[in-house]
């Protein structure tokens, strides 16, 4: 059965219904219709009513929900039955059609187009170009046909006025590889009523109207004004160009293009040609159209005139040209008109098939070729007036009808005997007597219409009236009358009259062109036209056999098309029309049961019904009801699904409803399955949950296994990474301690990003190791000097360019002065020295300084453990003040290159000098003097504050002060002078 649909949607399914009557079946289309279900089932066909609005039911999603599956898998759907059709062919191997029926409005068209769509959106997996030229040919064709085929009429917008069956051609891939379509019957009467016409006129660009002399408003010409009152469109222009498109998609030339426009504004101006009578002789009353029409059918005008006016006539050997009354005259124009329609139409469905009909295919080679046949037929009509194009279109749909009830019998009998279940008879009307009333031979309407049209003299409708009378009258399902015209009323299938006019027949069956026209056209100098006309070149005595009449040309084809379809296996698409208003919302009961009635669609469901109303095979009927029974769930071991079947359904007590066929179960109330259905979707909500919970643990013990997994993984190469890195780190400094640089030019293995820290640490205590080697060899002097440099590098390491870190710090640099002045300063530090106790000179250096005048002066500074000097060099190095060295506070010195130190005192009397007497003269001494000061006050575990800034803010005899170095181009050397803020240092500017 089809997916479970809610109840308030109604039954899916017509043959589910509880009690088979006319009442139940048109409230459950009903309910379906208002809630928006506009498929339902009968069994294995789909009943279609036309909603009058889009709906979101075709996309991709649904394509694929539908594909591959099973008819009941998914709600009812076009594309459950195309996706069905489509199976049956590729599976089996076998050719298969669907067949769209029912009135004109009620939707056949739409529903061809989307089995078209669904078939081109489930073949060619890989888009393989050839497969896609010709589904695109197969879907634009669709486009080209409409406009040429269908018609705005009073009761539809787009009602196919021809009847159209299209073969797809399949390769053994199940690929389409071609197709070819077959029209019937186009309506030619309302020749100015398509589609095109409308769209020519209404949407075709000003330019093309100039050429072929035509206008926009539809009224100026006859035969649209006889066809009746039309509506412009707003897609009129869009629609215009999506056909010109198509066609050249499809493969037409831009010369057939425009004499497929010439042909129909041809018949636009054939239209509004008139005839009057002077005396005896007939004359145009339009003179200027001839020359119109002469110049759309490239010929003479000449020949256009007497074509009209004049019929050429073989009597014997002798041959005469007769002149036609006024009547006449407009009877051959009428006819030449929807004679030019009928053969452009042929013409355009022969060129279509040139283009896509399956070209050198070889079945040896290239595997069978399968087909899907689809066959989109004009609807049941009846209106006030039927006549003769009415009675061809409702033959056609009782011959189809006769056809749909033959082969569902057929099938529906011989699925029983196939699975050894007895067959009920069901009573239904067999419409065989009313296709026999139609197409009998000697006695069917038919051929008496033709006996009529072959009578010698004057032919009447009333002569044809007569013949049916005489051989009909005693018919059970014809009667005739006459009230006003002459009317002929057979009664079809439903038992309701259908009436017909035979005012018309005779001519319509005839459907005589004069040979003239036919010379006329096949004589005109556009090879198109020319072409479509090849009877024209026989000369007026070779035409000397009859033609079939129209309505056995139909017969003919009606018959060929019914053995055709009775070739294939069928799958059904019965359209219904809710209502004449084409609205979205209203459901015409009475309208609508009529139609119920005559496409049989009860009996459908009675065929269906008939003893069991639901079917299905043990394996497939298990699939879906299995969890019911705990005999078959998970799994039976029972000897077959037949057995396990049985099991199931007697636990359930339905045993006595049921039958079982050979490889089916059959279930005789909708009831029982109804039930199960219930007992199923609860035990599914149960095997959910269960489900749930099974998998939520599987996941959960799923994750946690990759997850310990990854874990050991991880772990496992963590340990090898590591062990890889230490091995490669002890092989690279395997023998350090034997090179003469300590290993300090091996480079380090990238460790893995786990030891990141640990290679820091390990660089780290590499480092303290390489100092301490260092170091532990070097004497006590140099060992101070080393922690020196470091203290300086530590201080001043990023914000001083040079620190004089590559040299030797000699520290007491008045020492290597000149020998004159260094024995002076010897004597000088050596009493000092036995005054005040020091242990060591620290640093000693000349400089420039500033005194209380603010004046600047050269000194000389020597600083030892104990105390910070200043010395005056041109006194043999007098000492003149010194400072406690545990009174100084902290350091300041500059940026830049220049030599400014700052010596900050605890009693605000800081020392401003500036380092001199360097060389060479670009040393500096500034990283030596902090980094000797930081390491000895250090050593006494004191604090030396170091600063790094410009300008430097000091403290003057108690009073504070700024000073600022400042470079000067034409200063040879540093120098201190007064601002108003403090002091400037100038230093050369290089």
């Amino acid at each position: 059965m089809a997916e479970h649909e809610s109840l308030e949607f109604g039954k899916a399914d017509f043959v589910l219904l509880d009690n088979v009557s006319m009442e139940e079946f048109m409230a459950n289309l009903k309910l379906r219709f208002e809630k928006g279900k506009i498929y339902t089932y009968i069994g294995e066909v789909v009943v279609s009513v036309n909603p009058y609005r889009a709906m979101n039911i075709y996309g991709r999603d649904t394509v694929e929900q539908y594909k591959g599956r099973e008819l009941y898998e998914r709600p009812p759907h076009l594309f459950a039955i195309a996706d069905a059709a489509y199976k049956a062919m590729k599976r089996r191997n076998k050719d298969t059609c669907i067949v769209i029926s029912g009135e004109s409005g009620a939707g056949k068209t739409e529903a061809s187009k989307y089995i078209m769509q669904y078939i081109a959106a489930i073949t060619n997996p890989n888009q393989r170009a050839e497969v896609e030229r010709v589904k695109n040919m197969l879907l634009k064709s669709n486009c080209v046909l409409e406009a040429f085929g269908n018609a705005k009429t009073n009761r539809n917008d787009n009602s196919s006025r021809f009847g159209k069956y299209m073969d797809i051609n399949f390769d053994f891939k199940g690929d389409p590889i071609g197709g070819h379509i077959s029209n019937y019957l186009l309506e030619k009467v309302q020749c100015c009523m398509f589609c095109l016409v409308h769209q020519l006129l209404r949407g075709a660009p000003d330019s093309l109207l100039r050429s072929l002399h035509i206008q926009k408003d539809p009224t100026v010409y006859n035969y649209i004004k006889v066809g009746g009152q039309i509506k412009s469109c707003i897609n009129d222009g869009a629609d215009f160009k999506a056909v010109a498109d198509a066609m050249k998609v499809i493969g037409f030339t831009g010369d057939e293009i425009q004499t497929a426009y010439k042909i129909l504004a041809t018949i636009l101006h054939l239209g509004n040609m008139t005839f009057g009578v002077d005396g005896d002789v007939t004359l145009i009353e339009t003179p200027k159209l001839v020359s119109v029409i002469r110049e759309l059918l490239s010929t003479k005008e000449e020949n256009v005139e007497k074509a009209l006016l004049y019929r050429t006539v073989a009597t014997g050997r002798d041959v005469i040209e007769k002149q036609h009354t006024e009547q006449e005259a407009s009877y051959g124009r009428d006819a030449l008109a929807k004679a030019m329609y009928e053969r452009l139409f042929c013409w355009i469905v022969g060129r279509i098939n040139d283009i896509i009909e399956v070209k050198n295919y070889d079945a040896r080679i290239h595997g069978k070729n399968t087909v899907i046949g689809v066959l989109d037929i004009y609807g049941f009509e009846i209106f006030q007036n039927n006549s003769f194009e009415q009675f061809c279109i409702n033959y056609c749909n009782e011959k189809l009808q006769q056809l749909f009830i033959q082969l569902v019998l057929k099938q529906e009998q011989e699925e029983y005997q196939r699975e050894g279940i007895p067959w009920k008879h069901i009573d239904y009307f067999n419409n065989q007597i009313i296709v026999d009333l139609v197409e009998q031979q000697h006695k069917g309407i038919i051929s008496v219409l033709d006996e009529a049209c072959m009578n010698v003299g004057k032919v009447t409708d009333e002569v044809f009236l007569q013949g049916l009378n005489g051989k009909l009258a005693k018919h059970a399902h014809y009667t005739s009358r006459k009230v006003g015209n002459i009317n002929c009323n057979s009664r079809l299938m439903d038992q309701t009259p259908d009436m017909y006019s035979v005012v018309g027949f005779i001519d319509k069956n005839k459907d005589t062109l004069f040979q003239d026209f036919k010379r006329l056209l096949y004589n005109s100098a556009n090879p198109v036209l020319k072409g479509m006309w090849p009877e024209g070149k026989l000369s007026i005595t070779e035409v000397t056999k009859r033609p079939l009449t129209a309505a056995t040309l139909f017969k003919n084809s009606m018959i060929s098309l019914v053995e055709n379809l009775a070739s294939k296996e069928p799958y059904y698409v019965r359209c219904i029309k809710p209502n004449d208003v084409k609205s979205p919302l209203l459901f015409e009961q009475e309208r609508c049961r009529h139609q119920v009635e005559y496409l049989g669609l009860l009996e459908n469901v009675r065929v269906r019904r008939a003893g069991f109303a639901y079917r299905q095979t043990y394996p497939r009927f298990l699939q879906r009801y299995k969890m019911i029974s705990e005999f078959t769930w998970p799994n039976h071991d029972l000897p077959s699904d037949k057995d396990a079947v049985k099991r199931l359904l007697q636990g359930c007590g339905f045993d006595h409803d049921v039958a079982y066929g050979k490889t089916k179960v059959f279930i005789r109330t909708p009831r029982t399955l109804f039930s199960l259905e219930e007992q199923r979707a609860e035990m599914v909500q149960r095997i959910v949950l269960f489900l749930q919970k099974v998998w939520r643990g599987t996941i959960a013990r799923m994750r946690y296994r990759r997850m310990r997994a990854a874990l050991v993984i991880l772990q496992a190469y963590r340990r090898y990474k590591v062990k890889s890195y230490i091995r490669e780190v002890n092989r690279r400094f395997k023998n350090v301690r034997s090179m003469k640089d300590y290993g300090r030019h091996v480079k380090w293995p990238t460790p893995p990003k786990v030891l990141r820290k640990f290679e820091e640490a390990l660089r780290s205590i590499y480092n303290r190791w390489w100092a301490w080697t260092l170091i532990k060899g070097l004497t006590p002097e140099e060992t101070l000097q080393v922690r020196a440099k470091v203290a300086s590098l530590e201080a001043l390491k990023g914000q001083r360019a040079d620190l004089g870190l590559q040299r030797a710090w000699e520290g007491n640099y008045l020492v290597s002065n000149s020998p004159d002045t260094a024995a002076s300063f010897t004597l000088v530090s050596s009493e000092l020295q036995r005054k005040d106790k020091y242990m060591r000179v620290l640093f000693s250096c000349n400089v420039r300084k500033i005194n209380r005048f603010h004046k600047a002066e050269d000194r000389a500074v020597l600083i030892t453990d104990r105390h910070l000097y200043k010395m005056d060099p041109l006194k043999q190095y007098k000492p003149m003040k010194s400072t406690p060295l545990y009174n100084v506070t902290g350091v300041s010195v500059s940026p830049g290159k220049d030599q400014l130190v700052v010596f900050h005192t605890k009693d605000s009397r800081d020392l401003v000098v500036c380092l001199q007497g360097m060389v060479p003269a670009n040393e500096s001494r500034i990283g030596e003097l902090v980094g000797t000061l930081l390491s000895h006050f250090k050593s006494e575990k004191r604090k030396l504050q170091v600063n790094i800034t410009s300008p430097i803010q000091c403290s003057m005899n108690g009073r504070k002060c700024t000073v600022i170095v400042e470079p000067k181009i034409n200063q040879s050397h540093p120098d201190f002078t007064k601002s108003r803020s403090g002091y400037i240092l100038a230093v050369p500017g290089n």
